[in-house]
């Protein structure tokens, strides 16, 4: 039989009927066997070609069952053949016994499919987020890297105004104290050393080190 996304199945089923009105099966049915066979095969068909392999061959069967005996039950009440369909039962549903093992390859590599889908699924699941934050984290980052920058260029420029206006007023100043407080930076982590030039005749050069200048501890 073919099926409603045209894939061939080989398919065994069995009907269980009753006779409902022995007049009308009497009288209005020439062959009940033939009949009810031919009846089973042609609702079987119609039904399976409205269902897609996959459904046929796992999770489907009882729906495949149940509507074709209620197709079954229609043809026959339409012949009036007095004849009560009890049970309509799938016994084998199978692809062709020629390709069945390309067809289970074939079963195989969907599966793997969904499988790899799934699996990619969950990562872009995993990294987009993951990705989302890191790229919120470094945006807040050079935001703020922004704000320091531009703070830092604003009280420099801010304190080379305020010098500029000093210098402006009053230049000898500015310069000295700028010169001063160079110096001071400039020797600040340097090793000095006082020497007494007026002692130079005796010829000895006495100096001080500065830096070796310890503050004595208090007594109490």
């Amino acid at each position: 039989m073919l099926t409603g996304d045209e894939n061939i199945v080989d398919i065994e089923f069995q009907v269980q009927w009753q006779i409902s009105d022995i007049k009308d099966f009497t009288f209005n049915v020439v062959d009940p066997n033939q009949s009810i066979r031919k009846s089973a095969e042609s609702a079987m068909r119609e039904i399976i070609a409205r269902t897609p392999i996959a459904g046929a061959l796992s999770d489907g069967k009882s729906k495949i069952e149940q509507e074709t005996k209620t197709l079954l039950q229609e043809i026959l009440d339409a012949y009036g053949a007095g004849i009560r369909v009890v049970l309509v039962q799938l016994r084998r549903v199978d692809p062709p016994a020629q390709v069945i093992d390309a067809f289970r390859d074939v079963q195989t590599a969907k599966a793997d499919k969904e499988k790899e889908i799934n699996q990619a699924q969950s990562y872009a699941n995993d990294i987009i987020p993951r990705a989302r934050g890191e790229s919120a984290q470094a945006k807040e980052q050079a935001e703020a890297y922004e704000k320091e920058v531009v703070a830092n260029a604003q009280g420099e420029a801010g304190r080379f105004n305020a010098v500029y206006n000093q210098y402006s007023k009053a230049k000898q100043v500015t310069k000295k104290r700028i010169y001063l407080e160079t110096m001071e930076k400039i020797y600040r982590d340097m090793d000095k050393v006082f020497i007494d030039k007026s002692a130079s005749k005796s010829g000895v050069v006495p100096y001080f080190p500065l830096n070796e200048i310890k503050q004595q501890p208090k007594k109490e």
